[in-house]
């Protein structure tokens, strides 16, 4: 069980269930930079929101840190490539507030093609001013979505009850996925161009940072109206107000700012924009499944499991076909890291059947992690089971063959001396052993086996049974395979307990046997 530092509010439930699950949850909220780097120190997980900026120089004084996670989507306050250098695993909550944020986005909308808080703030002072704040419909005019990721996909979807008509600037969405969506894309200067009002819902990175400047909004669409809810930065904020005065620009609606908090803006003078304190994940809703969601995150990484939110493994995305061969990859990569007697300079993995194209790097990963398991005195991730292996000098060939001859799929795990493949069988896709130095077996991994290379020759199964039964050791299942190429045999055994060192040695020396390997799985 670990330490939780968390240095944020979050929602109790997420508290809970980290509480739940036997760690201890440390709430250490309103921490200086200085104060953080003292904090982390034992910690095994750091659970942050927005205001906590996690540094190299926090990561270097976490030295038991196992994860970061932000109770949210965007990560820009993350040093996440120094996390991954250290082997720090970085999680998030992507889906968390996609809705909340999507909702926040139309009522910027909407209030910006009515002038709801213009019209609300005149009221309640006193004046009623119904020409002054008259507005303009939505049906039927342009929206421009500026990335069409998971929330900028909902705010399409909404947009297009209220009958306007999309388009939208991703590169990295296909034609053919737009056009299923309803929506047209085009270059960022044709939807600028073409926009009534455009809505930005872009991550905030080297690229994005700046993206809707002084340029390209003076190629805009006269009267076009911007909204941003995803992060501050990407709207230059001072070219959006110089455009706002020169009448180029309509209005604007604003959730985020370049620096948060902030209470002066050249945006705040302005009588046609309307903002918002970052308000797009402030739902009850958001802030549960946030807590909850991240929480999940933490307490997997903190037992070693596959976590489907870290953002710095190279293979999250994980297909339902993949998916349930991942404990299967694990096993089989441990299995032969106890075949072997040290690190191999070479590892294939070979991948047929369906799961040749299925996305297998998470399996890769799932193997190295395996193979590392018990060697390492660090904790194996699937973060930093790459880094290991190259620091280690193990060159990882990997190879796919969508034709199985004798099963559907199939996992085989090479080194210079061990091999070793498994497949899923049954109508529980339960994981089986099926084949173990080139020889055909057949037994479901267990946590302790044992694999005896012997003669073959009558009376060997006989003569390893006998020296396990002396032992007090029960087998529990047993897998002969001859080899096609010459006179000997495999066993493999799974056993009720580890077998005493005074039996392993009987079995060593015993006439006819030649090999013999624990497994622990």
């Amino acid at each position: 069980m670990g330490r939780v530092l968390v240095t944020e509010q979050l929602a109790q439930p997420g508290l809970d269930l980290m509480a739940e699950a036997g760690h201890e949850v440390d709430v250490q909220l309103g921490l200086s930079p200085e104060q953080l780097v003292e904090a982390i120190v034992g910690a095994h997980a750091l659970v942050i929101r927005s205001a906590t900026t996690v540094t190299a120089e926090v990561l270097t004084a976490g030295t038991d840190l196992v994860v970061v996670g932000r109770a949210g989507i965007g990560l820009d306050n993350v040093d996440v490539a120094a996390a991954t250098e250290r082997g720090v695993m970085v999680v998030n909550a992507p889906q968390s507030n996609i809705l909340s944020a999507a909702e926040q986005a139309m009522a910027l909308l909407l209030a910006q093609a009515r002038n709801i808080p213009q019209a609300h703030a005149a009221l309640v002072a006193g004046k009623w001013e119904r020409s002054k704040w008259e507005g303009v419909e939505l049906h039927g005019k342009t929206l421009g979505v500026i990335g069409l990721g998971r929330v900028g996909a909902l705010v399409a979807q909404r947009a297009l009850a209220f009958g306007m008509h999309l388009v939208a600037y991703d590169p990295f969405v296909s034609a053919d996925r737009a056009r299923h969506m309803g929506v047209e894309l085009m270059s960022l200067e044709d939807l600028m161009a073409q926009s009534d009002f455009v809505t930005v819902h872009l991550p905030k990175n080297k690229e994005t940072m700046g993206l809707i400047g002084a340029d390209v909004l003076a190629k805009a669409k006269p009267g076009i109206r911007i909204i941003n809810t995803a992060r501050g930065g990407i709207v230059d904020e001072d070219a959006l107000a110089d455009a706002i005065r020169n009448g180029n620009v309509q209005g604007a609606g604003l959730d985020v700012f370049a620096k948060e908090p902030t209470t002066e803006s050249p945006l705040f003078e302005l009588s046609s924009v309307i903002v918002a304190p970052h308000l797009g994940a402030s739902t009850a809703e958001a802030q549960d499944k946030a807590g909850v969601t991240i929480a999940e995150q933490v307490i997997l990484a903190l037992a070693g499991d596959f976590v489907p939110f870290a953002v710095n493994v190279s293979a999250t995305d994980v297909s339902e076909t993949v998916r349930p061969f991942m404990g299967l990859a694990e096993q089989l990569g441990r299995i032969l890291s106890c075949m072997e007697d040290g690190l191999p300079d070479v590892l294939e993995i070979e991948y047929q059947g369906g799961l040749a194209g299925a996305g297998t790097g998470i399996l890769t990963l799932s193997v190295l992690k395996g193979l590392f398991g018990e060697g390492i005195e660090e904790p194996v991730s699937y973060v930093n089971a790459p880094q290991l292996a190259a620091e280690r000098g193990l060159e990882v060939r990997e190879i796919s063959t969508v034709t199985a001859h004798e099963f559907v799929n199939l996992i085989t795990v090479r080194s210079g001396a061990h091999s070793v493949a498994g497949t899923l069988a049954g109508p529980r896709s339960e994981p089986r052993l099926v084949m173990m130095d080139d020889h055909t077996v057949e037994v479901p991994p267990a946590p302790n086996m044992v694999v005896v290379r012997n003669d073959d020759r009558p009376g060997m199964i006989g003569v390893v049974g006998t020296i396990l039964g002396d032992a007090g050791v029960s087998i529990s299942s047993m897998a002969v395979g001859p080899s096609a190429t010459a006179n000997t045999a495999l066993m493999v055994l799974s056993t009720d307990g580890q077998i005493p060192d005074a039996a392993l040695h009987q079995l060593r020396d015993a006439q006819g046997i030649s090999d013999v390997h624990t497994v622990r799985t």
